[in-house]
């Protein structure tokens, strides 16, 4: 039986003690690119290699799927969610150097961390598009 006393007690007081702010927001934002590149990006990569290895006609339908709009839109998605992990694992290793956990600069970085991965898929992508 419960005892009385820890009937009240909450069952997550972080909820109650931290406040929302962007390195909680990176932090999670970290995970699903993560989860992104390991299901959409396996799932393009294996397409990618199957088609190589099927010949020149599987090759063609894979080429032709990634140059429509929604084959555009999966190939951004997917750089988009590298830069993005990319930047935060960076913010990241910084942080498990030990360095960086003062307010404004975790703040800082926490807010620059996803433009960054933004501004560098933007990057990549007019490079690859204006060549």
């Amino acid at each position: 039986m419960a005892n009385a006393g820890t009937k009240n007690r909450p069952l997550s007081p972080h909820l109650q003690i931290w406040k929302w702010g962007p390195h909680m927001f990176v932090s999670i934002l970290h995970r699903v690119t993560g989860d992104g590149m390991a299901f959409a990006g396996l799932g393009v990569l294996l397409w990618w290699l199957g088609a190589l290895a099927g010949g020149p006609g599987s090759y063609a339908t894979f080429q032709w799927a990634m140059t429509t709009p929604i084959g555009y839109l999966v190939l951004v998605g997917i750089s988009w969610a590298f830069f993005s992990h990319m930047c935060s694992g960076l913010r990241h290793f910084v942080l498990d150097v030990g360095a960086g956990f003062e307010l404004d600069a975790n703040r800082l970085w926490s807010i620059v961390s996803p433009i960054l991965g933004v501004v560098l898929t933007a990057a990549f992508w007019a490079l690859l598009l204006l060549r």
